[in-house]
């Protein structure tokens, strides 16, 4: 029903029309305790009293708003996860999510980030696909002193989880790039200077994904932010933004709206608060499930919405805007990249996202000692790989060397350079599969059965339905499920599988993957499914055909 119905809009919950009665658990957590609130009593009572005296309110709520989630305890299979209650799932260890804006370290802050995982997260971390990064076994009684450690260099874990602003997504190349449309790295970071940690957006109806970037590649993804601000020429031959809104996957994937403007750089900071304030105010808060800023934008449209932010929020209009170039579905900065400046950025893939804290301490020690002036700058990127940046042109494959013995590859097959994982099972206590692991198999698998596959894939590997990895927009989507498995005797066992999606994509010809009601493919056979479809399109494809064109106009039978 579209929201125009007072009543209707009025019983999803929204601020704005006067409905403030909290609706659901979650919502009358966050009005009786400002998530913001928690970190001061982790450092004045938490710590001291370790994981069995934190408030249950605090520990599965509020502590997100500090990037904390309880880590699943070791040993539980896929098949009780959506059984068991949150207190028996869960280990006394938290999953810290650092927070890292356009994805921007210095040499200086990844020392810091490997010297935290390597002395309290047992050398484990994760390069997201959000740019940040995520260490695990984290006791509570450290997080002080992590906190200590990070905002000493300028890092913290403020709102990097939680129904706040995430992580803002920049891109990695952002302002030595040769060919960005526009250096987005201040204006990024004026917006998180003016409102991360700002209790005027620190109770938001869901969580709220930005990304601000002037890359031609659209390397950060702007189809399924909530927000994006794209890099383009404006109706003058000025550079600024063009403006998306709406997008998010999960289990209701939705491709985000142009709102059809044209945002001068001076006003993006304005403009990222009057959307999100339109959020806050109106999004629906009545069920979980279905508050988004991707169900507001479904209802009201792309006009409504610009209309109610020019009239409510910025009081003032924004000029009609160009879409933006036309843009591929494979998106990464991997390889010997030239920068403006004549030096050279070298981009690497990491093993699904996963490295240790020992390889970080390297990578920054590396970009030190490879760049041809200043103290070294690292980026990581949206598909869980980093950039070393400014590196001296004659040294550049020497370091692509030295990264490869870190396991990060500036020179990946085509299997190692699309493939991603979500934690999985191994941390995460939404998860039904395991996923870094199953990603590396399938992917070694890949590259010993197809050694000269030619073409890019993205191949995604997912836990659950909730999409952390993407698996609707891949090539190839792996969704985790359990999957009865009869045995010889008759009996029956859960099973690790997966739901496979095919053909999706995101870029100019932007879609969801095709699934099938009985493609489900039991984990361990996961490489002899993907063998075959590739070999199939090997067999078939058109002259230039990508493979997501091919799933389009393919027979299922080729498919299964």
């Amino acid at each position: 029903m579209a929201a125009s119905a007072t009543g209707t809009q009025r019983g999803q919950g929204q601020w704005k029309l006067g409905y403030r009665e909290p609706l659901n658990p979650n919502e009358r957590s966050k009005r009786d305790n400002d998530g913001l609130l928690v970190k001061q009593r982790i450092i004045d009572i938490y710590q001291y009293t370790g994981f069995d005296g934190i408030d249950p309110a605090d520990m599965r709520g509020r502590f997100r708003w500090f990037g904390l989630y309880t880590q699943r305890a070791q040993g539980i299979p896929g098949g009780r996860t959506a059984i068991l209650e949150p207190e028996e799932l869960e280990d006394k260890f938290f999953m810290l999510r650092i927070r890292i804006d356009g994805g921007q370290l210095s040499s200086e802050q990844l020392t810091v980030v490997a010297d935290i995982a390597r002395t309290y997260g047992r050398d484990v971390a994760d390069i997201t696909d959000r740019q940040n990064v995520q260490l695990h076994w984290i006791r509570v009684e450290d997080v002080p002193t992590i906190w200590n450690k990070l905002e000493a260099v300028g890092l913290d874990t403020t709102e990097a989880c939680g129904d706040t602003p995430r992580v803002m997504l920049g891109c990695p190349l952002d302002g030595v790039a040769a060919d960005n449309i526009i250096d987005a790295q201040a204006v990024l970071q004026e917006t998180v200077d003016k409102y991360i940690g700002d209790p005027a957006f620190s109770n938001l109806p869901r969580k709220f994904k930005t990304s601000i970037s002037g890359c031609t590649q659209q390397c950060t993804n702007h189809e399924i932010n909530d927000i994006s601000f794209v890099g383009v020429m404006g109706p003058e031959g000025e550079a600024g933004y063009d403006l998306w809104v709406g997008g998010g996957l999960s289990t209701n994937p939705m491709f985000a709206k142009r709102l059809g403007v044209f945002v001068r750089p001076d006003q993006v900071s304005d403009v990222w608060a009057g959307i999100c304030s339109i959020f806050r105010d109106y999004g629906y808060r009545r069920s979980r499930n279905h508050a988004r800023i991707k169900f507001l934008m479904a209802d009201w449209g792309p006009e409504k919405f610009r209309q109610v932010l020019q009239d409510e929020y910025l009081e003032y209009a924004l000029p009609d805007g160009p879409e933006p170039a036309a843009t591929p579905a494979h998106r990464d900065h991997i390889g010997l990249i030239p920068q403006s400046d004549g030096n050279i950025a070298v981009g690497a893939t990491t093993k699904a996202g996963r490295t240790s804290g020992t390889a970080l301490l390297r990578v920054a020690e590396l970009a030190k000692q490879f760049a041809a002036h200043g103290g070294g700058r690292i980026r990581t990127t949206a598909q869980q790989g980093l950039v070393v940046l400014d590196v001296d042109p004659e040294r550049a494959d020497e370091l692509a060397d030295e990264l490869a013995t870190l396991g990060l590859s500036a020179r990946p097959s085509q299997f190692h350079r699309g493939t991603i994982a979500c934690t999985g099972i191994e941390f995460c206590k939404l998860a039904i599969v395991e996923t870094k692991g199953r990603a590396e198999t399938i992917r070694g698998e890949l590259e010993n059965r197809l050694p000269d596959f030619d073409t890019p894939i993205t191949i995604n590997v997912n836990g659950c339905p909730n999409s952390c990895a993407r698996f609707q927009v891949a090539d190839i989507g792996f969704k985790g499920i359990i999957q009865k498995v009869k045995q010889d005797d008759g009996s029956f066992i859960d099973a690790e599988a997966f739901q496979v999606h095919l053909g999706g994509q995101l870029g100019t010809e932007a879609s969801f993957g095709r699934k099938f009601r009985g493609l489900k493919v039991i984990a361990a056979e996961a490489p002899d499914y993907a063998e075959r479809v590739l070999r199939g399109y090997l067999q078939r494809r058109g002259q230039g055909e990508s493979f997501a064109s091919y799933v389009t106009r393919a027979d299922e039978d080729w498919l299964l």
